[in-house]
């Protein structure tokens, strides 16, 4: 849900929206749009074939984050002490403690438990002196890298022939890309410079994962100027780059027992969780945090305090 500041302009570069399934993921996006941080999105999606570009019309419930997707983490994020910017290299064991030690050797902590929902090959070198179990769980799942691309235009996109002038995203099944969208067409950046954030295809990303992001964004672009109907021309970009997520969606997902199927919890105070225990989606990441968070709060010790906090629905 990565969200990157231009001149002018806020493009998103990870997720592009979020579907709803799950009731309790309903009844969290229903707060996050009281809050104002989610809206609705797209509502004009479009699908380009060689059949042209049609309307794209199904049941599914989308949403953004609003002004910019990473909103959604900043609102979950509001009253929390974060450390950011503070790479973790390894964990240490101390009496029943756990310490962090980062990048630069310095220790942060102590802590009782430690969860860790990165992707799982960065899980997989923290737990593995710790953990067989663990270490094992992170190698069964699968991660697809994928590029993403964005281009900032001095000129408003042009008019497509029989689509809509409102159109918001593009699926394209075929080809380098697979997803274009129009960040000034996103909730809350209507005053923002056209811009597109332009998705690749899986496949391609792993076939072209160690080219550089110059060539890749100007190959995305081009990719996107040859689905346009024929005779429109895109006005010159701006700005152009690409970003490689090289972790960027579970392929294979690692399974356990039916109680701990979307996480994984150590006896040694070692937990993960994360969309690799469950599913590609935001609503599967979510889903995957909320429920280690109920059994590290059932496992807790009780206490007149932690009884009263556990009643509240809104905790």
């Amino acid at each position: 849900m990565s969200s990157h500041h231009l001149p002018g302009a806020v493009v998103d570069l990870g997720a592009q929206f979020f579907s709803v399934r799950d009731h309790a993921f309903r009844q969290q996006v229903d707060d996050w749009q009281n809050a104002g941080c989610v809206a609705p999105w797209p509502v004009s999606l479009w699908q380009a074939d060689d059949a042209g570009w049609q309307p794209h019309r199904d049941a599914i419930e989308r949403f953004i984050g609003t002004p910019r997707m990473s909103s959604v983490a900043r609102h979950l994020a509001q009253g929390l002490n974060l450390a950011t910017g503070t790479p973790i290299e390894r964990l240490d064991r101390d009496a029943e403690r756990w310490w962090l030690i980062d990048t630069q050797g310095e220790r942060h902590g102590p802590f009782d438990r430690v969860v860790i929902s990165a992707p799982s090959p960065q899980a997989q070198a923290l737990v593995a002196p710790h953990d067989i179990a663990l270490a094992e769980a992170c190698e069964a799942v699968i991660q697809r890298p994928c590029w993403a691309a964005w281009a900032r235009f001095e000129a408003p996109l042009p008019a497509l022939p029989g689509v809509a002038d409102d159109w918001q995203a593009v699926r394209l099944p075929r080809g380098p890309l697979r997803f274009v969208s129009r960040n000034d067409h996103k909730p809350g950046r209507g005053t923002q410079g056209e811009s597109l954030s332009l998705l690749a295809h899986l496949a391609w990303s792993e076939a072209n994962l160690e080219a550089e992001p110059d060539d890749i964004a100007d190959r995305l672009l081009a990719a996107f100027r040859e689905a346009l109907p024929s005779g429109t021309h895109l006005p010159a970009p701006r700005s152009l780059g690409a970003h490689r997520w090289r972790y960027a969606q579970p392929d294979v997902f690692a399974r356990g027992e039916a109680v701990n199927r979307d996480y994984r919890l150590s006896p040694n105070g070692l937990a993960l969780c994360g969309d690799g225990f469950r599913g590609p989606r935001v609503e599967d990441a979510w889903l995957s945090g909320r429920h280690l968070g109920e059994a590290l709060r059932d496992a807790a010790p009780s206490s007149p305090d932690t009884a009263t906090r556990q009643g509240d629905p809104h905790d």
